[in-house]
């Protein structure tokens, strides 16, 4: 599985696997479906919602184990 990291952007990340998504909205990240956001790196939209970048990550990462 590949690994999340900050710099990917969000539509990377979604694309690696759908189901991030309920993750980053939980986190903060309501506007994962904004054309914009899925421009961003994750750390971008981290910082613009005030979000620990590396909690984000980790728990990205943690949710590939577990499936």
């Amino acid at each position: 599985m590949t690994k999340v990291t900050k710099d990917m952007t969000i539509g990377e990340v979604l694309k690696i696997n759908p189901a991030y998504g309920e993750t980053l909205m939980s986190f903060g990240m309501g506007c994962i479906g904004c054309p914009a956001s899925l421009a961003e790196t994750v750390e971008e939209a981290a910082m613009v919602h005030g979000i620990d970048v590396n909690a984000l990550i980790e728990t990205l990462n943690s949710e590939a184990v577990e499936k």
